[in-house]
Formats: structure tokens, C-alpha cells, sequence
């Protein structure tokens, strides 16, 4: 931690350099402490600047804190990886502070992130949130010179100190009943106490971080803001601290467990059908991906609730199957998530827009960038051979088991998360379908696209592990799935029943053969493909018209009209705007029209917007007592004074 203010000694053409080698160091050293739990103390000297502090409650990471640990190390080695290309366009364009402050706010999230999941004192915890939120902040307004960004860096900042204060008095409760604070007081609280109110202080606090709706208002503007390698580590391993919190609140708690689960399960469930559906509609390239992380948020939340709802009504099938899915989901979010981000920004880089209708064509252009987007759309989808494939059908394995032993109202309730679930998925690959069509097949729809090219080396590298993990989970699942559930068995108390891990790993097994003899497949055809052309003669033309080759590119898709028929039947939830002048019958030589549609986010224009302009309204109206005369301003001291002493005397106060 202490050698990251070197930064600012460092000659600014070393900064990157120098910033890589610490968090490699430091990334490799909390690796070796995850597996080797013991040497997390005896080797604090590498995070620490001397012994930790007795007061941060340091101890050996658990399954769950040793879980995340390897998330955020992989996640934010990709991340900084690719910011080592991305950021280059920057370099001259940033003062030599602000780049320094960069660089120093990327490792200072990743420490923060490690210690909100190693630390366990409630005060300390706090103070790392703290951290991460700042040091998060001072990422997201790198062109700070844009006043939106700034604006909604103030924004991102302002909700996550709300979220605070919900933590803040959620373990002042806590600690003053149970004379202790932190996580560890949790269990002894709850044991003798109502769990729903600091359940509830703790689900906001650490909801408005992971972004379940309707806290999310801040998601969908802050990753647009922020360079694409810091919206790949935010989305991929910032918002899971919230899951994090979450996990560490239920596994604690102790009665009222089945109007938790319920709590759980309809929030996910609202925020991943809201997610979806409000991913579809977006122009944005990462406002779409922001969009698509409520909604991963939400199908995580599905299996905290049902695995909540199992503990709840003695299902340990349902319970272990669902936190095992949940958490699963975890990794396999922050794997194509951190992905599909890097690979916007190598969109956006080459063509300098983000604007999904200015863009096609691209993977004519950028062959490696459309092959890992792909890859990530195909995850994000939940379809096999990938990563997001194995985490579902753990979910609904759970739901599929629990009908025979169910009641009615309980199996009802299986159904509607069933077609809940079912329903993400369906619409995600909507989404999907829109937006690597729209943007990487096709004819380029500006001259931005047009000029498009791959990008360097070192930017392909990320994404190329990104993806290598993403098919090593998909392909090798049995591999991941087993640790996953001995975590969620060691949390919950539930015992790993023999006849069962074995058939559910044998059906994994088989699950991976047929993945894999599918890529196989694909390899061979690629392969045959390759040598074939090898002696024809190739050359290269317009894409394929269907017979109708007359039209320019405006002929083709865009992303307005490709979710025109969902965005209508949509349009009473997301009250999408459409500003057109429409065409007569009488109109024999109409001018020229414009069409546009702007989707609107309904939670943040009536929880955020509406209040502010309310407040502002009103400051507005006793603006005139602002007169600029010192007279006045004495008059306001001695009125106020006056009333004081009124209310004093008729013992109001």
C-alpha cells in the first residue's frame, strides 16, 4: 500500500510500469494467501506497512472471503492489462498529476476491494468501503474536463455514501446490542433479536452497491463515464462487493428466513426482467452492458433467494443448488462481463463513438474483437458450451428437484422464478443478437466505422484469458463447480450428500464432453475451411443483400428499429420517447424526416430527478433572500434568535 504513493515520484513514462509491477506483486502474494492461509499474517509486511493493526481484525480469509479474493486478482490483472492499450490514446491528452492519480486510484480500489473481504471488524470494514468508493470515483471522472462525467462521478459518490449510512446504522444497531461490531456480532444479534429491520438496513446499503433496482440509478451512468478497463473491473468485481455483503448477512442470520428469501428472490427478480428489458432499448454500447449487469445482479440474487427459501423450508437440495448457482455466477459474471466491457472499449477506441446505430461492419475490421465479443455474448446468454451456461443450470436444477417435495403455494412460487429466469435468458439473447449484429456484421453505417481497425496486441491479450477461463468453466465445469459448492456447504451447514454431488457432477461431466465435442466440431470445420481456401482464389465483397443490392447501409437494421416491436409492447414500463414527424398519405414530396427514440430510465427520472428539481425549485423561490446587503443578513441572525427564544420561553424546545 505504502509503495503506491511512489507513483507520484515515478517519471511519467514509468507510471504504468510501475503501478503493473506492484499489483502483480501484490496480486501474487494474496494469491499464495488464499491457498495458503497461513502465511496471511506472517507475510502482512507486503500489504501493511509494518504489523497490521490489532483493531482491523485480520484473520486467515475463509472459503467465501478466499472465493472472492481470486475473483478480484484475475479480474483487476485483465483489467490493468488492458488499460495498458486503452489508456495510450490518453497519455498526452492527461496532465502528468491526473495520470499519476489514475494509476494510484486503480491499485487503491484493488487494495480496498481485498480488504472489504478480509476484514471483518465493522468500523474497518466501513472505512475500506469508504476506499473503494473514493478511489472508485476518482476512476469513473478520468476526463473530468467533460462536465457530465463530473457530474456523474458527484452522482456515484453521493449514492454510495447513502448506502454507507444504511451500513453505518445497521452495525451501530448491532454492535450496541451486542456490545461488539462486525460481522462476527451478527450471528449473536440476530439470535436474540428481530432479523427483518437490520436485514433490511443491510440489503440497501449493500443493494445500492450491487445495484439491484430500483438502487441501481447510478450503474447505467457511471460505467458509460468511465474508461472501459475501469467499467470492466466495476462491473465485473465492484458491484459483487455488494453479493459479498449480502452473503455475509444471510449465512448469519438466524429467523425470519423465508420473508428474506422472499425479499431476495422478488427484488431479483424485478431487477433481472428490468435489467434485460431495459438493455434492449439502449443506443449506448456500455449504457447496454451497464443495463445487462442489473440484470446478472438479478439472476445472482435468484439463487441467494431460492438457497435462502431452501434454508427456510428444510430444501436442502434447493438450498445448496441455489447458493451454489448464486455464487457461481459470481465468477462467471466477472469473467464475460470484464470482457464484453474490454472489447466495447476497443470498439470505441477504433471508431470514437459508442453509438450502436453509427457502427457495422466491424468484424471485417476487427476479426479478434468480434470472435471475444462473441464469445462474451454467448456467455452473458447463459447458452453452452460457456461459462454463464453452468451457473443457470445449477438454478434450475434446484427448482426442477424441489417440485416433487413441495407444497402448492411453494411450487407456484418455483414456477414463477422458473419463468422469471427463464425469461432473462430469452430476452438476453434478444439483446445480444441485437447488439453483436448491429455492431459487428453488416455495412458500416459511418465513416467512423469505416475507418475501423483491430487493435494492438496487448489490448487482444485480456480478453484472450478472459475468454480461455470463460470455456475452461464451461468445458472443465465439474472442476469449478465442486469447490463452489464445499464453500456454500461450509457457510450454510449443509452436508454434501454423497449419491448426490456424484450425479450431479457425472451429469456435468457429460454436459462438458458434449461441449466440447461441439468446439471440436467447430475447430474441424474451421480448419477444413482454412485449407480449402488455401488454394482458391479469395476475393472480397459487399455483404450479401438478399437480392436487393441497390440501398446504401441505411437499408440495414438499426438499433431503434431491431426492438421497435418490444420497445411498443414495452413502452407502458420503459417509457421509451419516440420524436418523429410521421408521413401523410397526402404528403405526394415529403421533406426530409428525422427519427429518433430516447429511452428513459422510470426509477431515476421519479427517485432522483423529480425530488432534485423539487429542491431545487424551491431554492430557487426564497432566492431573493440573497440581496448581497449586510443589513438584511443581520436581520435573518437577530429573527432567528427571536424565535429561538420564543420557543425556549413556551418550553417548546
Amino acid at each position: 500500500m505504502v509503495m503506491s504513493f511512489g507513483i507520484y515520484a515515478i517519471r511519467k513514462p514509468f507510471r504504468y510500469n510501475y503501478a503493473l509491477f506492484i499489483l502483480i506483486a501484490s496480486i501474487a502474494f494474496t494469491t499464495i494467501a488464499v491457498l495458503l492461509p497461513n502465511l496471511l499474517t506472517s507475510s502482512a509486511p507486503l500489504l501493511f506497512s509494518s504489523s497490521p493493526p490489532e483493531f482491523l481484525n485480520i484473520t486467515a480469509p475463509d472459503s467465501l472471503s478466499a472465493f472472492f479474493i481470486l475473483i478480484i486478482n484475475f479480474t483487476t490483472l485483465t483489467a490493468f492489462l488492458f488499460a495498458g492499450g486503452y489508456l495510450k490514446s490518453y497519455y498526452e491528452k492527461q496532465t502528468s498529476l491526473r495520470w499519476s492519480l489514475h494509476l494510484w486510484a486503480f491499485m487503491w480500489l484493488y487494495f480496498s476491494m481485498i480488504m472489504v473481504v478480509v476484514l471483518q471488524d465493522g468500523f474497518s470494514f466501513l472505512v475500506s468501503w469508504e476506499l473503494m468508493a473514493v478511489s472508485s470515483f476518482l476512476l469513473v471522472i478520468f476526463e473530468a474536463d467533460d462536465r457530465s462525467v463530473l457530474k456523474t462521478g458527484i452522482n456515484y459518490l453521493i449514492q454510495m455514501h447513502v448506502g454507507l449510512l444504511f451500513l453505518l446504522v445497521a452495525f451501530l444497531i448491532a454492535g450496541q446490542a451486542t456490545g461488539q461490531t462486525g460481522f462476527d456480532s451478527l450471528k449473536t444479534y440476530f439470535s436474540s433479536h428481530s432479523n427483518l429491520v437490520v436485514f433490511f438496513l443491510f440489503f440497501v446499503g449493500f443493494g445500492i452497491k450491487a445495484g439491484f433496482i430500483p438502487l441501481h440509478t447510478w450503474l447505467p451512468e457511471a460505467h458509460p463515464a468511465a474508461p472501459s478497463p475501469v467499467s470492466g473491473l466495476m462491473s465485473g468485481v465492484m458491484i459483487k462487493m455488494g453479493i459479498y455483503g449480502i452473503l455475509r448477512v444471510v449465512f448469519a442470520i438466524q429467523s425470519d428466513l423465508f420473508v428474506i428469501g422472499l425479499v431476495i428472490l422478488g427484488f431479483s427478480l424485478f431487477s433481472g426482467i428490468m435489467g434485460v428489458m431495459m438493455a434492449i432499448v439502449q443506443h449506448d454500447l456500455k449504457r447496454l452492458l451497464a443495463y445487462h449487469s442489473i440484470e446478472n445482479i438479478g439472476i445472482i440474487g435468484i439463487g441467494i433467494g431460492l438457497g435462502v427459501l431452501g434454508l427456510a423450508t428444510g430444501n436442502q437440495t434447493l438450498a445448496l443448488l441455489g447458493f451454489s448457482g448464486g455464487l457461481l455466477h459470481v465468477l462467471n459474471h466477472s469473467l464475460f462481463k470484464s470482457l464484453l466491457f474490454f472489447n466495447a472499449g476497443s470498439v470505441y477506441l477504433a471508431t470514437h463513438t459508442r453509438n450502436i446505430d453509427q457502427l457495422g461492419g466491424l468484424a471485417k475490421k476487427m476479426p479478434f474483437t468480434a470472435a471475444f465479443f462473441l464469445i462474451g455474448s454467448l456467455a452473458i446468454c447463459g447458452l453452452p458450451p460457456f461459462n454463464g451456461f453452468i451457473s443457470e443450470f445449477l438454478i434450475y436444477l434446484g427448482m426442477f428437484k424441489s417440485f416433487p417435495e413441495s407444497t402448492l403455494y411453494f411450487s407456484i412460487l418455483l414456477l414463477v422464478s422458473l419463468i422469471g429466469l427463464t425469461l432473462i435468458g430469452g430476452l438476453a439473447i434478444f439483446c445480444f443478437t441485437k447488439a453483436f449484429g448491429i455492431v459487428f456484421l453488416g455495412q458500416a453505417r459511418s465513416t467512423q466505422a469505416e475507418g475501423a481497425h483491430e487493435v494492438s496486441r496487448n489490448m487482444l491479450i485480456p480478453s484472450l484469458l478472459a475468454a480461455a477461463a470463460i470455456l475452461a468453466i464451461g468445458l472443465g465445469s465439474a472442476l469449478f463447480v465442486r469447490p463452489v459448492m464445499n464453500i456454500t456447504s461450509n457457510l450454510s451447514g449443509i452436508s454434501l450428500p454423497g449419491l448426490f454431488t456424484d450425479d450431479l457432477l457425472k451429469t456435468l461431466g457429460r454436459i462438458s464432453l458434449t461441449g466440447g465435442l461441439f468446439i471440436g466440431l467447430v475447430v474441424i470445420i474451421a480448419a477444413w475451411r482454412y485449407f480449402h481456401l488455401q488454394k482458391k482464389v479469395v476475393t472480397a465483397g459487399p455483404t450479401w443483400g438478399c437480392g436487393y443490392t441497390a440501398g446504401d447501409e441505411k437499408q440495414q437494421y438499426t438499433a431503434s428499429s431491431w426492438a421497435d416491436n418490444f420497445s411498443s409492447l414495452a413502452n407502458p414500463v420503459l417509457g421509451t420517447k419516440k420524436q418523429e414527424i410521421p408521413i401523410r398519405e397526402t404528403d405526394l414530396f415529403p421533406k426530409k424526416r428525422t427519427f429518433a427514440t430516447h429511452p428513459r430510465d422510470l426509477f431515476k427520472s421519479g427517485m432522483i430527478e423529480k425530488p432534485v428539481d423539487w429542491l431545487l425549485n424551491i431554492f430557487k423561490k426564497i432566492a431573493f433572500m440573497q440581496t448581497g446587503q449586510i443589513q438584511h443578513y443581520i436581520l435573518y441572525a437577530f429573527l432567528f434568535m427571536l424565535v429561538i427564544l420564543l420557543l425556549t420561553m413556551f418550553k417548546i424546545l
